[in-house]
């Protein structure tokens, strides 16, 4: 088997989004960011209400899916379809645009800490325009494998596999073939896991810091940046000195040229204009 090696950092970036929620970005903070078939990737993380009390109002999408997968506080999402949806502490809500959907995502906490992450994957061409929808995944819903060295790895979606032992996330059936963990691991622990060789991937650290790769060939990553992974069909990862938790993303590369204009994401300008008609005039639905 090849390891896959860190092959780029992506210190994320402290911005804003919605009405005003402050967040740091990585994949995504400029459109030559990307990582095929992952379009962007946000962390939201605050005590202070102020940063994120004002949500995201009503808004457009088009071309593409989101992931919300919250660690701590409470959001509801509504859209035009008449679906409600709670994301609670450890829950997530995997939405497919589609064709178009109308949604709201808005906290329902006045204090306490907001914490998590979404994640923008891309459609292919002949899915962009199918019907929305979205699937809901609670906190005990979501599969916990526990580690040899104490620590454990949650599987959102997509299938991993643990010293043979094999963990299906809630959310099958993506289009891009996702595996979404979220792997938690002491100081000095190893994280190995065998990944499709076609795959791309990148891991997002939310705390600590690891390094990547062999150990004749390893890289660090500190908190708050994106690695992405080399080609290969096998990772491994080791823990600092202070543990560390991140995210793992894969996903089966589109390879379809991109056309994103602010909440829509197509393969040609003349989509994108055709979804800003459609929304204009009532039709992006």
């Amino acid at each position: 088997m090849s390891t896959r090696i860190l092959q780029q950092i992506i210190p994320s970036m402290a911005t804003s989004d919605g009405a005003g929620v402050r967040l740091r970005r990585s994949i995504g903070q400029s459109q030559t960011v990307r990582v095929d078939p992952f379009l962007m990737l946000d962390e939201f993380s605050s005590v202070n209400a102020d940063d994120y009390i004002a949500g995201f109002p009503n808004h457009p999408h088009r071309g593409f899916e989101t992931v919300t997968y919250i660690l701590d506080g409470h959001m509801l999402h509504e859209d035009h379809l008449g679906n409600r949806g709670d994301l609670k502490s450890g829950g997530a809500q995997w939405m497919t645009a589609g064709r178009g959907i109308i949604h709201s995502e808005m906290p329902q906490q006045i204090s306490g800490r907001m914490r998590g992450f979404q994640l923008w994957v891309n459609l292919p061409a002949k899915e962009k325009m199918k019907p929305a929808g979205y699937q809901d995944v609670q906190s005990e819903e979501i599969p916990v494998f526990n580690l040899a060295d104490s620590g454990y790895v949650k599987v959102i979606s997509g299938t991993a596999n643990f010293a043979e032992q094999i963990i299906k996330g809630p959310i099958q059936g993506i289009s891009a073939d996702v595996l979404m963990l979220d792997v938690r691991l002491p100081a000095g622990a190893y994280f190995e896991q065998v990944l499709p060789s076609d795959h791309n991937a990148f891991i997002y650290t939310f705390e600590g810091d690891v390094l990547v790769g062999p150990e004749d060939n390893q890289c660090a990553l500190a908190t708050q940046s994106a690695g992405v992974l080399s080609t290969g069909d096998f990772l491994v990862i080791k823990a600092g000195e202070k543990g560390a938790a991140f995210l793992l993303l894969v996903g089966r590369p589109l390879k379809e040229p991109i056309v994103q204009y602010g909440p829509f994401v197509m393969n040609t300008r003349e989509e994108i204009e055709q979804a800003v008609a459609d929304y204009n005039n009532g039709r992006l639905v």
